[in-house]
């Protein structure tokens, strides 16, 4: 478990690819800069997707956690 406390939380358990990308972006977008997103995706096609978009967009993936049936991953906005 994590200790960061995330500004804001997007539940995109069930969603296909690349859906829970599209809705972190989003909240990404509507963020200040320096707040924590934290996206949860039961999809294992984040576990690449948002780390590589992360890099490519110059935020920061701060953690990734691996629950029992999702993931969590914070991410920092630039």
């Amino acid at each position: 478990m994590t200790d960061i406390e995330p500004d804001d939380t997007v539940d995109a358990r069930g969603a296909a690819c690349p859906g829970p990308l599209m809705d972190l972006i989003g909240a990404i977008r509507s963020a200040e800069s320096g707040e924590v997103v934290r996206l949860l995706s039961d999809s294992d096609g984040s576990l690449t997707d948002v780390p590589e978009w992360a890099e490519e967009a110059g935020n920061e993936l701060l953690a990734v956690e691996e629950l029992d049936d999702h993931n969590a991953f914070y991410v920092e906005k630039a």
